[in-house]
């Protein structure tokens, strides 16, 4: 199975509530004129021209072009590179991620790079998937691939921690954690699950024929619908996030 792969205009047409829901996150972020703060996963820039109205001088970065070239038509700065492989040292007042981190699977490689990427005592601020993120979806997803045989193996390419797990790594890369929280957030899915699936299964059906994408998406939507569908709500995805503040308190030897 290949490798995630982003469109923007997709993106911005069916997930939209990913930066709708991440307000609140920049609001805990609570950006200041003149700082220079680091969009982890900047997607389509939606909430780095938020943090941008504030004064601050955001620069994003997210492994997929598309994403970028998008946040770079708000006319913010940005660039293609890895969360795992950032290379800023000591440039940043702060750093900011929303739904993101999950995607990012070598989560120490992350932590290094943006306590690197942090000022003395800048902060990082982030919500991401976390523990029992998507669990009816992910084990539907399975369930299909598994009865699949000619769709592959199934390959889970989330990290999806606890508050405490996360905590004793934050700890260890050497930031202080000034707030920390699992909570459960069922997220409405205006244009359906199939389209969710779409965006965010992209690892298992790129690549497949039209034939066989159509019925994992159909099979799986059948085996969640009991349980993420109403007729008086429509699709609700069963998401879970994990949100933090923490500042760095000790640069990584």
């Amino acid at each position: 199975m290949s490798s995630q792969q982003w469109n923007a205009k997709q993106y911005q047409q069916d997930a939209n509530f990913v930066s709708d829901f991440g307000r609140s996150v920049s609001d805990l972020l609570n950006p200041q004129a003149n700082e220079a703060i680091l969009d982890l996963g900047c997607g389509t820039g939606e909430l780095a021209e938020q943090i941008a109205q504030s004064g601050a001088q955001v620069y994003g970065v997210d492994a997929s072009a598309s994403m970028v070239q998008a946040m770079q038509q708000r006319g913010l700065q940005a660039e293609v590179m890895s969360g795992d492989a950032l290379t800023f040292p000591a440039s940043f007042d702060a750093v900011f991620s929303n739904a993101a981190l999950h995607w990012m699977t070598d989560y120490q490689a992350v932590l290094r790079g943006v306590n690197k990427a942090l000022k003395p005592n800048g902060r990082f601020v982030a919500e991401f998937g976390g523990a029992g993120n998507i669990q009816a979806l992910t084990t539907a997803m399975k369930e299909v691939v598994a009865a699949n045989p000619e769709m592959g193996d199934f390959r889970n390419p989330w990290y999806f921690p606890t508050a405490e797990e996360y905590q004793k790594q934050l700890e260890a890369h050497g930031f202080k954690v000034h707030s920390i929280e699992l909570f459960a957030r069922p997220t409405p899915l205006k244009s359906g699950v199939e389209a969710w699936l779409k965006i965010f299964a992209n690892h298992i059906i790129s690549g497949m024929p039209p034939a066989l994408e159509e019925t994992f998406l159909r099979e799986t939507a059948q085996r969640v619908e009991p349980q993420l569908y109403s007729a008086e709500q429509g699709w609700v995805a069963d998401y879970v996030r994990l949100r933090f503040h923490a500042e760095k308190v000790a640069a990584l030897t």
